[in-house]
């Protein structure tokens, strides 16, 4: 995934990150560098149209409010993809892979992406075969 430059700016010695999703400025944290610099490649290099994707979508799940960091909707606004981010410092794992699971019991997604910035899954939802598919690519939008 190629770096790209996010939009800043500092305000009371926090710096800020332009959210093109949400368009505003939210606090740059390390997760938030690596959720804006998905987005960004997403949209610049595999296609993907912004209006169709959101960030902190909320979801209920047993009874508990959650919230998908990224969630791509198909052109009938059914979600897609389910997207999660983690700190570059922050190891993806079980546990990590459990909570997008988790999130896609609600959601029912084709795609589900992990990544910190430095590693990066992308899988396909198999649900005849009741199986989780690595892909070795992350798809263009024409390929979903």
């Amino acid at each position: 995934m190629q770096e790209h430059i996010l939009k800043t700016r500092t305000i009371d010695g926090k710096i800020q990150v332009w959210d093109i999703l949400r368009k505003k400025y939210v606090r740059l944290t390390p997760e938030e560098n690596v959720r804006q610099t998905f987005i960004n490649y997403l949209v610049e290099k595999k296609r993907y149209p912004a209006g169709l994707m959101m960030n902190e979508v909320p979801i209920e799940l047993n009874g508990t409010a959650k919230r998908c960091d990224s969630v791509l909707f198909g052109k009938d606004m059914k979600p897609e993809m389910i997207m999660e981010y983690k700190a570059p410092t922050v190891a993806i794992t079980q546990k990590t892979l459990e909570q997008i699971y988790r999130y896609n019991v609600v959601l029912k997604v084709r795609y589900l992406i992990i990544t910190n910035g430095v590693d990066c899954y992308c899988c396909k939802v198999d649900y005849e075969s009741n199986k989780c598919l690595l892909m070795d690519h992350i798809p263009d939008y024409d390929e979903l």
